[in-house]
């Protein structure tokens, strides 16, 4: 486990995909992935890679993230990324601005992969709700200007918008620190993804018992 009680350290990684449409159930896949580790409130790693699924990027798209067939058709297989992404992941819990969105990628990539996706998702768009519910906005973009934090490269780019995530993650984190007097807010992450990962399991048991189902993760 890469949590260490007597370190008071918790390895987190922030992952962002890009893809060509809204949801893997309709069709689409995944053109890019970026996943930065965080330790101790500091980046340690990145992992970075455009992903050939062998799909066609439609013009909105491009425009949107810049992404082109092209790139894609030179890139590595999906397959082969999301080997690498997992190994580089390990069993580290994960996060994501609006981390439903990058879990069920996350999840249909590595299924294709033949891989299992074990992974606690926590999402900072859900902690930013809570910790700052005066924001005018909750994007990402809109987060990284309202508390002046670094922009690293182009939006709609996975590590740029890895990285954003990422700096808004530690802006959290301190924020768990100095205004809500959290000592380990590493430790206190973790025990934020434990309880959304056994709401997850509550819902999905609800709705095998004919109740409404919604995302998996409580990030709306």
């Amino acid at each position: 486990m890469p949590y260490d009680a007597h370190m008071g350290t918790q390895r987190l990684a922030v992952i962002d995909f890009e893809t060509t449409g809204i949801s893997p159930s309709m069709g689409d896949r995944a053109t890019e992935v970026a996943i930065v580790l965080t330790e101790g409130g500091r980046v340690v790693d990145r992992y970075q890679s455009l992903m050939n699924a062998g799909v066609y990027i439609p013009a909105f798209i491009t425009h949107l993230t810049g992404i082109t067939n092209a790139m894609v058709q030179a890139a590595p297989p999906a397959e082969q990324v999301m080997s690498e992404a997992a190994r580089f992941v390990g069993d580290t819990p994960m996060v994501a601005h609006n981390a439903s969105f990058d879990q069920r990628y996350w999840a249909a990539e590595l299924a294709r992969a033949g891989l299992n996706a074990p992974h606690l998702f926590a999402c900072t768009v859900l902690l930013s709700r809570r910790l700052n519910p005066e924001a005018p906005s909750h994007k990402l973009g809109a987060l990284v200007d309202r508390y002046q934090l670094p922009r690293t490269g182009a939006a709609h780019r996975a590590l740029a918008d890895a990285e954003m995530a990422t700096e808004l993650l530690l802006h959290l984190q301190h924020t768990l620190r100095t205004r809500h007097s959290v000592d380990n807010p590493d430790h206190a992450f973790l025990m934020t993804l434990q309880r959304i990962s056994k709401a997850a399991v509550a819902k999905r048991l609800a709705g095998l018992r004919g109740a409404t189902s919604g995302a998996d993760l409580p990030c709306h």
